[in-house]
């Protein structure tokens, strides 16, 4: 055995299959899991030495009409300005319950990825993220990340790239 299926093997399964989502899609990322808490994006930014600018917050949202998971890739840094999503979705946005959120994702909040979902969703990916060279997004749950590009963000989630906050 490598090891690196030696390290797959060590994550926790959440984090697993987050990796293993990485895998399959052809990523070059690799999710590790720190010791303190990544749960926020200063907590996240602090733990692997970046701005909080390049911390992907992964939010789920409810189309308000349809009831479909709407995923929101959003930079540490913002606030999500939902009039705005709203509009670029052409339907109202409902807050996601932590039970919608597992659902669709197969995750519990503060540790959803960008990939690896339960459900295909929507996914939209704010502008301000692709300012940078490297980004680090949540690896499934509230200790693990991942380094990825904001073109390979687009790449594994075929997100939409929009203005999030006013």
């Amino acid at each position: 055995m490598s090891s690196a299926e030696d390290a797959v093997r060590a994550l926790s399964p959440s984090a697993r299959k987050v990796q293993e989502a990485l895998d399959k899609a052809g990523m070059p990322g690799r999710v590790i899991e720190m010791q303190r808490t990544t749960r926020s994006a200063a907590d996240a930014a602090a733990a692997v030495g970046c701005t909080v600018g390049q911390i992907v917050k992964s939010l789920v949202f409810k189309g308000a009409t349809s009831g479909r998971a709407v995923l929101v890739l959003t930079s540490g840094a913002n606030r999500v300005d939902e009039s705005l999503l709203a509009r670029e979705l052409a339907e109202p946005i409902a807050k996601a319950d932590a039970d919608f959120v597992r659902r669709a994702s197969g995750f519990a909040i503060g540790g959803v990825p960008p990939v690896g979902h339960s459900e295909p969703m929507v996914a939209f990916i704010d502008e301000d993220l692709c300012g940078h060279a490297a980004i680090w997004a949540a690896a499934g749950t509230p200790q693990a990340v991942f380094r990825l590009t904001p073109q390979e963000l687009r790449t594994i989630t075929n997100g939409r790239v929009i203005r999030v906050k006013s």
